[in-house]
């Protein structure tokens, strides 16, 4: 029986089945399909095989599994294996005979595959030959209709060819035509219009009907074009024919009548678009003014819409000057002003905004039109409200201060500019087609920029004159209200006088700022802006300069008539003790000024430092930078800077060494009417010596630290260390001349030891190390008055220096002629003597 397992069909058969009968018949189909080797051998023994496997597994049973995997066989397992006789896998001959079986049947198989594969061989052989042959005969084919298809496209194209060439001569014939029919039509139309001079009345129908104004239109101008054309050439060649001449005059004559016909339909035209602006009818306008653009590009429409605006009526621009300066006769406000032309340009702004809507609606060329629009503004209104607001005034007579001077018409300026150059970015932002609005803007204030450095120039010098004037006026008022009652006239004396004040340097520089802030508004070229400021902070420096170096003036004026006032009291020797008490009590009213002087002068120049701190300030952060752009500018600006002040150093200088002689006149008062003869050469009754300071001297310590406070305040730097040095030099000098008028004796020096060491405590406070040395060597020289007479000539050996002093001082001992010691000294000091 034939059974089928896994796509392989097989015979069933039994195990008993005998070696010599044919259990498989395998044929070619088994092999189709989805074939597996494997598949095919369980096949062929999975029939045989499961006896022999119930077998095994009854024999698996008997034994026992040892943990190596293998069986453990039992006892009588040796006696079982004795009594079989049969063999172990008795199915091998059964499947011997089934492979060999199965082999010859696949060799057979195999020769009947390989009999059918040569057939096909043969026949695909004699079918490609076939193939090959009818594939060159239908290249054949295909290459005769190429060339049938070359042919044929060969021949549409010269077709094309003459059927475009034939076009074109059609239609330049048909151009031709229709050109040669409109100039007989214009030639008609020209003979009616050189019929006869200034008779339009045999016209055409077509020049007088309104329904065809554009075609109207149109052919006068093609005309006109062609008349004038004709008469250009004809005057361009010599004319030697009467005809000639008679087609020239007809011709005239057509233009004329021409020229005549196009007004009269211009300014129907123009009567017709004035009516529907007038009415808002916005298609009638712009069916007129495209009409109209045909004459001269139809600038007289864009001009007359221009002209017809109400923001160009008379009236409002009245309005706008009496909304920019207020009342007549009342004087602007910069303020007012700004606040005015914004309101304005504003109003200008959002009138061109809206006829700007308008334009667009109208008429074909808007960005032309917007251009006259916005020209006519910066030409027309702003320029005639900037005539009544900026009035240039004279630089020869200046409008007072009062009336507002030349900084009212400065501030005036800037702020409209300012406003008008805004008014310009707005109208640009709206529309303005190609017009140059910035460069018009500027056109508008050059009558003003040109000459402008100068009136700045010129203000500040005349706000500088008033506040000069008024510090004067506020001066007197103030002498005159408080008098000299219960003061001495020395005391009153510095106060008359003006003293110097930063608040006015720094309305200098407010004013300084204002005017570098409009030549940076005025100015685009960075040059030109360097040259401004640098012109305009000149003035800032002349006007600093003359001011501080006259305050500094001012104060030495009162140095100097202190000095006057001690000259006047210095009396002889023969007076009447009245005449000397007189002498004294005015002798202290001078000193009393002399203090108050020196005082305001320390004041002054504390000022003046500050006044130039505050300049130098300015000139950093404000100009150096604007001076950049310009070789050598800024180098420039810091020469004139120093030169500028050198006179107010000057000034200074002198007024510092005026206050030097004032306090070492009164240092040289007070010693003169304070110091004893006996201070210095006290009685020898066995009294303890008095180690106090002379009364001479603390009144003058006292005297200098009352009255150095101000200049130690007002001083700084390297002038506070000169102006110390040569006080404590001066002091040094005067000390050694007083004590030249005194006799020394032992206790009397140790009275003068104590006076210096005073002296000298104060002016360690000078930070002078050269006036410190010096009030040193006089602490040693004092030594002289103290030590025996035998001891002098040791006395000065490790400072030779001072010997020659020392000696002047050895000359004030008492003893000095008792003890013979100019002998002595003489022998000691040869070189000296």
């Amino acid at each position: 029986m034939r059974e089928t397992r896994d796509g392989v069909r097989v015979d069933k058969f039994s195990s008993s089945a005998s070696a010599d009968s044919d259990p498989l018949v395998l044929d070619i189909d088994d092999f189709k399909g989805e074939f597996s080797f494997d598949g095919l051998f369980g096949n062929l023994v999975n029939e045989i095989l499961p006896s022999y496997q119930e077998e095994e597994s009854d024999a698996a049973e008997g034994h026992d599994a040892l943990p190596n995997g293998n069986l453990r066989t039992p006892p009588d397992a040796g006696k079982s294996a004795q009594g079989m006789s049969s063999p172990l896998f008795p199915e091998v001959d059964d499947l011997l005979s089934l492979f060999k079986n199965s082999c010859k049947q696949l060799v057979d198989l195999r020769k009947q595959i390989d009999g059918k594969l040569n057939n096909l061989k043969k026949e695909v052989a004699v079918q490609d030959t076939t193939h090959r042959k009818t594939l060159s005969e239908l290249e054949k084919g295909v290459d005769g209709l190429f060339d049938s298809f070359a042919r044929l496209d060969l021949r549409i194209s010269s077709v094309g060819q003459t059927a475009a060439k034939i076009g074109d001569h059609l239609q330049s014939a048909d151009a031709q035509r229709e050109v040669a029919s409109q100039t007989i039509e214009l030639i008609k139309y020209l003979m009616e219009f050189n019929s006869s001079p200034g008779d339009l009345m045999e016209l055409s129908p077509l020049f007088s009907d309104d329904s065809r104004v554009a075609e109207a239109a149109s052919i006068a101008q093609k005309l006109r074009s062609f008349a004038e054309d004709d008469i250009g050439r004809q005057s361009m060649t010599i004319s030697s024919g009467v005809g000639n001449a008679t087609a020239s005059r007809g011709l005239e004559v057509a233009v004329a009548n021409l020229q005549e016909y196009c007004n009269e339909l211009e300014n129907r035209l123009l009567a017709r678009f004035d009516a529907a602006s007038q009415k808002r009818e916005l298609s009638t306008m712009r069916e007129c003014a495209k009409i109209l653009s045909q004459f001269n590009r139809g600038t007289s429409a864009m001009q007359h819409y221009v002209g017809l605006c109400p923001m160009f009526d008379v009236e409002v621009m009245n309005a706008d000057a009496e909304l920019v300066l207020g009342d007549q006769g009342a004087q602007p406000s910069p303020s007012n002003v700004a606040r005015g032309l914004s309101s304005i340009f504003k109003e200008i702004t959002e009138t061109v905004r809206k006829e700007a809507a308008t334009i667009a609606a109208v008429f074909p060329s808007p960005n032309d039109v917007m251009s006259i629009l916005v020209q006519r503004v910066l030409e027309d209104r702003v320029p005639k409200l900037l005539e009544k607001l900026l009035l240039k005034p004279s630089l020869v007579s200046a409008p007072p201060m009062e009336e507002g001077g030349l900084i009212l018409y400065l501030r005036l300026l800037a702020v409209a500019y300012e406003k008008t150059q805004e008014l310009a970015r707005d109208l640009r932002g709206v529309g303005c087609g190609d017009l140059d609005v910035e460069g018009l803007t500027e056109s508008l204030f050059l009558p003003h920029k040109d000459i402008y450095i100068e009136y700045e120039q010129a203000s500040l010098r005349q706000l500088y004159k008033a506040k000069m004037e008024e510090l004067r006026t506020e001066g007197q008022q103030s002498s005159e209200s408080s008098g000299t009652i219960g003061r001495s006239k020395g005391a009153s004396m510095a106060s008359s006088h003006q003293q110097i004040s930063v608040t006015v340097v720094t309305e200098f520089v407010r004013w300084n700022e204002e005017a570098v802030s409009r030549c940076t508004l005025f100015s685009s070229q960075p040059a030109a802006v360097a040259a401004n400021v640098r012109a305009v902070f000149t003035c800032l420096l002349d006007q600093v300069s003359i001011y501080i170096t006259e305050g500094l003036e001012r104060a030495r004026d009162s140095l100097t008539e202190a000095a006057a006032l001690r000259e006047r009291f210095v009396l002889g020797t023969s007076v009447s003790r009245r005449v000397a008490a007189a002498a004294a009590s005015a002798a202290e009213a001078a000193a009393a000024a002399g203090e108050s002087s020196f005082r305001s002068f320390m004041v002054a120049v504390q000022r003046c430092g500050s006044s130039v701190a505050i300049v130098q300030q300015y000139f950093a952060n404000s100009i150096s930078r604007l001076l950049l752009p310009v070789d050598g500018a800024h180098a420039a600006s810091c020469e004139e800077m120093a030169t500028a002040m050198s006179s107010a150093e000057g000034a200074a200088y002198k007024g510092l060494q005026q206050c030097i002689e004032t306090v070492m006149a009164e240092v040289e008062r007070i010693l003169s009417t304070e110091q004893k003869a006996t201070d210095y050469r006290s009685p020898d009754d066995g009294i303890a010596p008095d180690h106090r300071p002379t009364q001479a001297c603390s009144k003058v310590v006292a005297y200098l630290s009352r009255v150095l406070e101000s200049a130690f305040t007002a001083l700084e730097g390297l002038n506070k260390q000169a102006f110390l040095t040569e006080l404590g030099n001066r002091l040094h000098k005067g000390l050694l001349n007083h004590w030249q008028k005194f006799t020394f004796n032992a206790s009397g020096g140790l009275r003068l030891k104590r006076d210096i060491t005073e002296y000298g405590e104060f002016v360690r406070s000078f930070n002078a190390p050269s006036v410190d040395e010096k009030f040193e060597q006089l602490g040693i020289m004092a030594n002289v008055f103290i030590v025996a007479p035998e001891s002098l000539s040791t006395l000065f050996e490790g400072t030779p220096s001072i010997r020659k002093d020392a000696q002047r001082f050895i000359q004030l001992r008492e003893d000095y002629k008792s003890a013979k010691l100019a002998a002595r000294l003489s022998s000691l000091w040869p070189s000296s003597s």
